[in-house]
């Protein structure tokens, strides 16, 4: 498969690398603005935002993104640089509520209503945002799907958006940084990250048996080892963010039990 791939153009590169400079200008000079009239906007949203852009450069653009392209092992770490750590660093930035502070006062009430919009909901649910996340990696790596996106440059550029977006709203959806449409129970979204944790290595082995069509079977282990112990890295963050923003959330509960005992 790897003598016949279809390698994105020049301009294909020339988009992304316009889209992620684009990403590093405005979030900052939105940041500075709106400092002028609210709250100064915290030095490590800064940081966040400008990490996440970073590594999802790494995995679209450059070296990185040249390797993908012939080697599985190479295209297993961009799936968890554009996937997993980027969507987190990017979600860490609280980008929507820095886009509401930036708006006029009508404009951010229409993007909050549409945020809050029956569809939203449905897509920002756990549960389906879980779907989108790990779903489509099965129906990626289980079918021609990979190896046909090496052929054709928009396939290419469609399944890496999903796999970044589906990142994105999995982590919003599990995590609150944000103001979120529709908040769910601790409970429930832990149970949900244990389920879609379970999935994603239950993939892992899947690949590694059965590698996907045109691998060879050297490159699919070593990428499903990428797969199963990378992504153990970033998952072990957004548990421990989960967990500690579940602790914050009822830790003045039992102190002021204690206190009243």
């Amino acid at each position: 498969m790897h003598s016949h791939m279809h390698v994105p153009g020049g301009g294909y590169e020339a988009l992304v690398s316009l889209v992620l400079l684009s990403g590093l200008l405005i979030y900052p000079l939105a940041a500075v603005t709106t400092s002028r009239h609210y709250k100064s906007w915290p030095l490590h949203r800064y940081g966040f935002w400008i990490a996440g852009v970073l590594t999802a450069g790494l995995a679209l653009v450059g070296p990185l993104a040249t390797y993908a392209h012939a080697n599985f092992v190479g295209h297993m770490i961009g799936h968890l640089l554009l996937g997993m750590l980027a969507p987190l660093l990017l979600a860490l930035a609280a980008p929507m509520t820095l886009m509401l502070r930036t708006l006029r006062v009508g404009t951010a009430r229409h993007v909050t209503r549409l945020l809050k919009s029956r569809v939203l909901q449905f897509i920002t649910h756990p549960a389906t945002a879980a779907v989108l996340n790990i779903g489509g990696l099965y129906v990626l790596y289980l079918t021609n799907v990979y190896s046909l996106m090496h052929e054709s440059a928009l396939l290419y550029a469609l399944i890496h958006l999903h796999v970044f977006l589906a990142g994105y709203v999995f982590t919003i959806s599990l995590i609150y940084v944000d103001l979120p449409p529709h908040r769910y129970s601790y409970v429930y979204r832990a149970t949900i990250l244990v389920l879609a944790l379970a999935g994603h290595k239950i993939l892992a082995k899947l690949i590694y048996a059965n590698p996907p069509n045109g691998v060879p079977r050297g490159e699919a282990e070593a990428g499903a080892l990428w797969m199963y112990y990378g992504g153990d890295v970033v998952d072990v963050i957004l548990i421990i963010i989960l967990c500690y923003q579940w602790y914050k959330a009822t830790a003045p509960r039992h102190l002021a039990l204690r206190d009243n005992g």
